[in-house]
């Protein structure tokens, strides 16, 4: 009898013993749900958004941005950099780092790592994310920075960074994560976007690489050795990969997940009734658009030359196109007030710059199949299909997979077309397919999202120069638009600014690139338990160092 006791008590204490490890591992995690796994954990490469939100906490900037809710603008912050000087004419500024600051691997970071970081930017071999956007600094004409102009090194944390003159110079020039030297140095430049380290990285932020199961979950842990830690920070964050939309929101339900965003805004006044669960919005960062190939995107890739697209580099159809589609159908049925029309790429939340009057596209299918009429598009053989030197008006619209807001526009976009005797034919990728194929030039036409960048940044978007701007997914073409972006690059007063931004938008707002949708707010979803948490125009998973439980 007491061995029975005795063994009663030893698994009574063994389950309790157990329970308190649960709730200690629960109450010091937070599990972040997203669709589709990451292609990478390289900053070089991050191109997709929990790409960008996972390595912004592997590896410290030199120094960040963050957005001033009461002023409504963005402001930098240091990281790296301890503190800074500019000289009296703002074209250098001197840079003292912080001496605490090591490598997940033990080494100490210092200002050779950030002009490694610059160099690899920049150099058109690597073809990174931020490839084109040292326009500031002293470059060669490919677009690679100077290194010997650009940077003089004092000590390994004191340096010194020279700009252009005439430019306007600001410290979100300096806002890029750094990388360490003495791995990537080893690496042959052309291989490094399929190395180890865009899946084991060496970094320096508030969190590291703790495990990458794939197609499943990856686990950051807090990185003690960061100046950022402290013993309040979670020691967890778990980005669990779950692909079906439906299977988010009853984990929120459940607790199994602590957070997601992008949620369908039929299922927010519901999850807003859940007691454990807060919902809330981001608004003016995001919209959809549909993106025409302007050119021909086999012929340029073969070539390095500009050839009109068969169907879409020609101006009149694609402003067809544009009237055929029936946005606000979308926006009414769809985004149920989490939304509004988009008629071009500057946000309302840019208040200055934003052009009001721009009218965009409305659904006018007559007026569409006129423009179509008007550049030699008919249905000569009656079968419903338009044609033209005897090729049927007939492609392919890529869509990423297990996106709801995208499977219902991509359907009245088809719909919408055919009623003006264009045939679509709606094809799912999986996110890597699909921007492997928008950065090959593969694609005709596809449905994504912008994400406004902050502080605006055109020129990486839509400037003519392909080989420096791989965003400019569309291949759009203008020299005056090209001069614009070109002027707003130097010193201009606030209205001299205004005006230019204006003119902008109202000439790809004529040309149309791509179809406009419609701006949708992020509708992000959280547990009550995470406190400290912000939500602006920086996303909601952002300082995560910051939050707690």
């Amino acid at each position: 009898m007491r061995l029975k006791i005795y063994f009663l008590l030893i698994l009574i204490l063994f389950l309790s013993l157990s329970c308190e490890k649960e709730d200690v591992t629960k109450s010091s995690r937070v599990v972040i749900a997203i669709q589709s796994e990451p292609e990478t954990l390289n900053p070089v490469y991050a191109l997709g958004i929990n790409e960008g939100v996972i390595t912004d906490h592997l590896f410290l900037y030199l120094l960040d941005l963050k957005w001033n809710q009461q002023k409504g603008e963005v402001e930098a912050f240091p990281m790296l950099a301890e503190k800074w000087q500019w000289n009296s004419d703002s074209t250098s500024i001197e840079i003292f780092l912080r001496k605490d600051s090591k490598w997940s691997d033990g080494k100490i970071i210092s200002a050779y790592d950030v002009v490694y970081s610059f160099d690899i930017y920049s150099d058109p071999q690597v073809q990174s994310r931020f490839y084109g956007m040292f326009k500031n600094f002293h470059h060669f004409d490919d677009g690679r920075v100077d290194l010997e102009k650009t940077f003089a090194v004092i000590d390994s944390f004191h340096l010194i960074i020279n700009f252009l003159p005439d430019k306007i110079i600001s410290l979100f020039d300096l806002a890029f994560p750094i990388i360490p030297k003495h791995i990537y140095e080893k690496l042959n430049r052309s291989e490094i976007q399929t190395a180890e380290i865009n899946f084991n990285p060496v970094s320096s932020g508030p969190y590291k690489l703790k495990k990458w199961e794939r197609n499943q979950f990856i686990i950051l842990e807090a990185n003690r050795d960061c100046y950022l830690y402290d013993e309040k920070i979670i020691n967890q964050i778990i980005f669990k990969i779950v692909p079906d939309y439906n299977s988010v929101v009853t984990q929120l339900k459940k607790g199994e997940v602590d957070l997601s965003e992008d949620l369908q805004p039929s299922d927010a006044k519901q999850l807003s009734s859940n007691p454990n669960l807060n919902v809330a919005s981001v608004k003016g960062r995001q919209f959809d658009y549909v993106g025409w190939s302007n050119i021909d995107g086999k012929y340029f890739s073969e070539k390095n030359k500009i050839k009109p697209h068969r169907f879409f580099g020609d101006k009149k159809v694609r402003q067809a196109l544009s009237y055929a589609i029936n946005r606000k159908e979308i926006v009414d049925q769809f985004l149920l007030g989490y939304g509004s029309l988009c008629n071009s790429p500057i946000s309302e939340i840019f208040v200055s710059e934003f052009d009001s009057s721009l009218k965009g596209f409305e659904y006018n299918p007559e007026k569409a199949k006129q423009l179509l009429k008007e550049s030699g598009w008919t249905d000569k053989n009656q079968n419903g299909i338009l044609e033209k030197d005897n090729i049927e008006f007939s492609f392919t619209l890529n869509i990423p997979s297990g996106n709801p807001l995208r499977d219902f526009a991509s359907t009245v976009i088809k719909n919408n077309l055919k009623q003006i005797g264009i045939d679509v034919k709606v094809e799912k990728l999986e996110f890597g397919v699909l921007m492997d194929g928008l950065l090959n030039r593969k694609l005709d036409s596809w449905i994504l999202a912008w994400f406004i960048p902050l502080p605006l940044d055109l020129k990486s978007y839509w400037y003519s120069d392909l080989k420096q701007t791989q965003m400019n997914f569309a291949g759009y073409q203008s020299e005056e638009a090209d001069k614009i972006m070109l002027e707003l690059e130097k010193k201009l007063s606030k209205d001299e600014y205004i005006v230019l931004m204006k003119k902008f938008q109202q000439i790809i707002s004529d040309e149309q690139p791509v179809t406009f949708l419609y701006w949708f707010d992020n509708i992000v979803c959280y547990n009550k338990r995470i406190k400290n948490i912000t939500i602006n125009p920086f996303g909601p998973v952002q300082r995560i160092w910051e939050w707690r439980l």
